[in-house]
């Protein structure tokens, strides 16, 4: 484990107030501190606003995005909750948090073959007489241990005594999970607790939704991928004459599917054009060679734009409302980063000026500045290049360190976390070990558990499994595969630990906020979009940098290193600078 730079703080209590709330087709119920209730539906969730408004427990569900939905879409707002899908991610990694793997897990039960429901299978009378399932029928854990699949499937809970057994064990999950992370360290729980806030964020945003201008997406869209086809027809016309832009360069070769790539690397062929591929970045250094290269990179940001992002994709996600609309995700199954659907984590840059702020509001937008290297800081300790993350700019620090310019310098620090070791990049490396021991050998330590194919843990302690050599890999790939994984474990480490810290930052921005009228609408990689009404924009602004400095306190135990923000408030997103 990493120092604490200056002595940190003392680490916090396991949370208490553990309150656990359940819903299935026929019943609701809750279980925790001072609370044993079972009901409808309406009956629990009016409870559940009571209880939020009088003492804001940590409301404790076996996933906030299945659980929490019903609420939120209803209004309720939660400050706290404990995520027992997410936690287990923390524990254990991967995607796969269902409570019969999460129950088995904190029980320290084998999940290879955990039970199943009966259905129509020939065997299943065999399952149905399994001594497994004998046990208290009251009760939805078995004689073996294990969660009666019934009980996860909610048709067990018909009557209220069931109702509430099974709340009062998704609340006993929570406190073994606690315990469990315990283990791993005081941080991990602090960890399980910003990414259930994460999962609950991840419920607004795709109830919420991101404001867009109509009108300004709608002639976007036209002028990359024509005007509205009335049918199947008027689109094939609108796609032949986006590609005659293209195909007028190359007379004779008409009848190129430019949606093909041999065919296009034959097309470029046939003007003196030689290239291994098509990809975008391979063609750009031949943009003024021939007039066709230009017109294909043009065609393809608008066939994007036509294929992904056309009509189709406007009418089916951006609402009434317009508010474009995509499911969120916590954590990607990698090193812990949020995810979303239908473009709202890869929205074309020309389609930007379309993310507007509705009338009276403006966005707070806020970009985490240089994330990585202040975060290979924090994490490994390393006093030395903490103090360069006491500049704006930390490359110029390390680069008078090193004694190179500032470009030399950032390539070095890249390199070192992305594993690049040969060239320039390499020479560049050893310097940094020689001037960052600490900090290099924290990632030196990284590759070699991932050469060694053993699960590595991120600062907050979640787990990142690795993956064994495949069994029929050539013998004369495996050096490549092996140093592959190595450079995967030396970036995951970092990348895993500033998507831990973003998410700290956004649940805090979150609940800092609120009474603003503020809400995040995006949170893309390092930066954060909140929509705001106009006359608090300025608070809410101020807020954002200082929940960066609270959170990033609360997650390094630490000032030693400064995390640095470029927050400006603008009306469409493409107003933002960088």
């Amino acid at each position: 484990m990493p120092v604490l730079l200056d002595g940190g703080v003392p680490p916090q209590p396991p949370p208490r107030d553990l309150v656990a709330v359940c819903f299935t087709s026929t019943m609701a119920s809750m279980s925790g501190e001072g609370v044993t209730e079972a009901g409808s539906l309406g009956e629990i969730m009016e409870k559940v606003s009571r209880l939020e408004d009088a003492r804001h427990p940590r409301w404790v569900f076996w996933s906030a995005q299945a659980d929490a939905y019903p609420l939120i879409v209803r209004g309720i707002h939660l400050d706290r909750c404990w995520d027992i899908a997410e936690a287990h991610r923390i524990l254990v990694g991967g995607r796969a948090a269902d409570p019969a793997v999460t129950w088995a897990t904190v029980c320290r039960l084998a999940t290879a073959d955990l039970p199943r429901a009966t259905g129509d299978d020939l065997f299943d009378f065999a399952a149905e007489h399994d001594p497994g399932d004998h046990g208290d029928p009251q009760s939805p854990v078995r004689a073996d241990g294990y969660l009666r699949p019934e009980a996860i499937a909610g048709t067990w809970q018909s009557t209220p005594e069931r109702a509430l057994a099974w709340a009062a064990t998704t609340a006993d999950t929570a406190h073994r999970q606690i315990a469990a992370l315990s283990e791993i360290s005081p941080r991990a729980v602090s960890t399980s607790q910003s990414e259930s806030a994460a999962a609950l964020l991840c419920v607004e945003l795709s109830t919420t939704g991101l404001p867009v201008d109509r009108p300004t997406i709608e002639a976007l869209i036209e002028d990359s991928a024509g005007r509205r086809p009335d049918d199947e027809a008027g689109a094939r016309r609108t796609r032949a004459i986006r590609d005659a832009a293209v195909l007028s360069h190359a007379p004779g070769r008409e009848s190129t599917d430019l949606r093909n790539p041999v065919q296009v690397r034959e097309l470029l062929a046939s003007v003196g054009v030689i290239v291994p591929d098509t990809r975008a970045w391979r063609l750009e250094p031949f943009r003024d060679t021939h007039p066709l290269v230009e017109a294909l990179l043009t065609w393809r940001k608008a066939e994007r734009i036509a294929t992904t992002y056309g009509w189709h994709w406007l009418d089916t996600n951006i609402g009434p409302d317009d508010r474009l609309r995509g499911a969120w995700t916590a954590c990607d199954g990698a090193a812990g980063r949020m995810t979303a659907q239908n473009g709202l984590h890869n929205l074309p840059t020309p389609l930007r000026p379309a993310v507007a702020a509705h009338p009276g509001y403006l966005f707070v937008r806020s970009d985490l500045g240089q994330i990585e290297p202040r975060v290979l800081a924090a994490v490994s300790g390393d006093l030395d290049f903490a103090r360069a993350t006491r500049a704006d700019d930390l490359y110029a620090p390390v680069g008078v360190a090193l004694k190179v310019d500032r470009p030399a310098a950032k390539i070095a620090v890249l390199a070192a976390m992305y594993g690049q070791t040969s060239g320039a990049a390499g020479e560049a490396l050893k310097d940094l070990e020689r001037t960052y021991p600490t900090a290099m050998a924290y990632l030196g330590r990284a590759y070699d558990s991932g050469v060694a194919a053993r699960a590595i843990r991120t600062y907050g302690g979640r787990r990142i499994p690795m993956w064994d050599n495949p069994v029929d890999a050539p013998v004369a790939t495996l050096s490549s595969l092996i140093a592959g994984r190595g450079r995967f474990a030396r970036n995951a480490v970092i990348q895993g630990a500033a998507a831990e810290l973003f998410k700290a930052w956004a649940a805090t921005v979150r609940l800092t906020t609120r009474h603003l009228g503020a809400r995040i609408v995006l949170c893309l990689h390092d930066e954060l979009l909140v929509h705001v009404p106009s006359g608090a924009a300025e608070e809410a602004a101020a807020a954002v940098d200082a929940a960066l400095t609270a959170s990033a306190r609360r997650w390094t135990r630490s000032s030693a290193v400064r995390f640095v923000s470029d927050t400006s408030i603008i009306e469409r997103w493409s107003d933002a600078k960088g």
